[in-house]
């Protein structure tokens, strides 16, 4: 899968760029159609220990997925984000076989 990883207005370290690479194509595990994913760090400037926003965008065979955690941490809003895209690619990836058992374009 080729990923973008983007830090907003901040410049990101290469250890969080490395964690966030790493658990994001762990998802090729859960379906190995990923075309493409994208990757948004932000901090948010309210005050709050909650801060560190993930916004992740995963483009497979006729379909975009998307994802957004806020946390404490971008490597605990990343792991939040990558445990929701895993149960979302199950379901995607049984889906994606039935229809190809039945003869459905997919």
């Amino acid at each position: 899968m080729k990923l973008n990883i983007q830090s907003i207005h901040f410049n990101a370290s290469q250890r969080l760029l490395e964690f966030v690479d790493k658990k994001i194509n762990k998802l090729d595990l859960f379906f190995d159609k990923i075309i493409q994913g994208d990757v948004f760090l932000k901090v948010e400037k309210d005050g709050q220990s909650e801060n560190k926003i993930v916004e992740i965008k995963l483009n497979i065979p006729g379909k975009e997925l998307f994802v957004k955690n806020k946390a404490q941490s971008f490597e605990l809003a990343t792991e939040m984000c990558v445990e929701t895209f895993k149960k979302m690619l199950k379901k995607t990836k049984e889906k994606y076989y039935e229809h190809a058992e039945k003869g459905v374009g997919v």
